[in-house]
């Protein structure tokens, strides 16, 4: 640690998958903040190869990492031929980056997901919860990841966040905006429950968190309540109407309710209930996330469409 800067003391700051959503604004708020941060993907450090990781840690010797690198594409993981890479990036990549950071003793940060459950019921997961029962690949991926974390280190966060967006990257909304403009008519599920994560807004969270010690399991997404992909469709769609991204009057753009059944298969199990109680967050002093139809708000007007 090396100055005192604007109330918190400077760091140096590790920040894997620099070219992801959350990645790309982890490092835009350090910077906002004076941290020194230094984001790498693949080309840079490749968490698969512990030589890799050994090396670049050690020439950067960081203060703390935030680990947001991972395989993220769920439906992908479960095909045959990815499912031992999905496992070397998100399990494998997070037990090489845990050990050097228990080696050089130092604070990690590990982003996790609500697939780590099993997205039954209807009360909200509690970030102490170790209940885990993945359905898929990716879910199960991660849980190793979090175990590996939980289990080597003391000083750690694990933040588990759901249903990302950010401007950096694919995501629901801009799926959304897509169909939207060259269909008025589409059905989205209705029966999967949770709530929207801006990046943006997480970023800000996680860079608070790291400049403590307040270590242990979180869930964040932003606050304004729990919806469907239904009613999270609909509010994206009445926003941008309004923003003038989408020619349709509203009443022009019929979005259908289905459930996951209805819907049709896809490769990937999908949790039912990705509601995830954040009251933790409040309880250690740290600001909850704005609205999702606040953050809605201000990332449709940020993006170029």
């Amino acid at each position: 640690m090396v100055a005192k800067n604007g109330g918190h003391i400077k760091m140096r700051i590790l920040v894997t998958g620099v070219k992801g959503q959350l990645g790309y604004d982890v490092v835009l708020e350090l910077t906002k903040r004076n941290h020194e941060a230094i984001g790498v993907d693949i080309e840079e450090m490749d968490i698969t190869d512990k030589t890799s990781v050994d090396r670049v840690m050690k020439e950067v010797k960081p203060e703390a990492v935030i680990h947001c690198a991972a395989w993220t594409a769920v439906d992908t993981a479960e095909d045959d031929d990815k499912k031992e890479i999905v496992h070397q990036v998100n399990a494998i990549g997070t037990i090489n980056i845990t050990n050097v950071c228990k080696e050089l003793n130092i604070k990690m940060m590990y982003i996790s997901t609500d697939y780590v459950f099993d997205g039954q019921g209807t009360d909200a997961w509690l970030p102490e919860c170790n209940d885990y029962k993945p359905l898929n690949v990716y879910g199960k991926t991660k849980l190793e990841g979090e175990l590996a974390v939980s289990t080597t280190l003391s000083k750690y966060f694990i933040v588990r966040i759901a249903w990302v967006f950010g401007k950096n990257g694919k995501n629901f909304i801009k799926t959304m905006l897509n169909v939207g403009k060259n269909h008025n008519k589409l059905t989205v599920v209705n029966d999967q429950i949770g709530t929207p994560t801006y990046t943006y807004d997480l970023a800000r969270l996680l860079v608070d968190m790291i400049e403590t010690e307040k270590y242990g399991y979180y869930h964040a997404t932003n606050e304004g309540g729990y919806i469907s992909w239904y009613d999270f469709t609909k509010e994206i769609f009445r926003q941008a109407v309004k923003l003038g991204h989408l020619e349709y009057s509203e009443d022009r753009l019929i979005v259908t309710p289905v459930t996951t059944a209805e819907y049709g298969a896809s490769k990937a199990k999908r949790p039912f209930n990705s509601r995830l109680d954040k009251s933790k967050l409040v309880e250690n002093g740290f600001e909850p996330l704005p609205t999702w139809q606040d953050a809605l708000s201000r990332y449709l007007k940020e993006i170029e469409f």
